[in-house]
């Protein structure tokens, strides 16, 4: 594995795991959201990685990165939606204050 790959693969796993971890203490609903596009952006540094290393012929790796931006931009956009409906209507974006909304 070239060592350049390997400090690539180092850097996405270090990002995907501060995402996981930022996921699962954080009670603030944009910070959550926050994580989650960290995760998101640590696995196109993957695929854009082993396309251009492994297959540097081929566009996979490209395809994957432009679809995964595209969902990643309209989950934020009806998250940002969501978040934005709950603070106008009960002046907290808690994760904890929002179980009335379950049932």
């Amino acid at each position: 594995m070239p060592e350049v790959l390997q400090k690539i693969l180092w850097l996405s796993t270090a990002l995907f795991f501060i995402g996981v971890y930022g996921m699962l203490t954080r009670r603030n609903m944009l910070a959550i959201l926050m994580s989650l596009e960290l995760m998101l952006n640590s696995v196109n540094i993957n695929f854009v990685a082993f396309n251009k290393y492994l297959h540097p012929e081929k566009l996979d790796g490209i395809f994957f990165f432009l679809f995964i931006v595209t969902i990643a931009a309209a989950e934020a956009a009806v998250a940002i939606a969501i978040i934005i409906h709950l603070y106008r209507y009960h002046k907290n974006i808690d994760v904890g204050e929002t179980e009335e909304f379950k049932y």
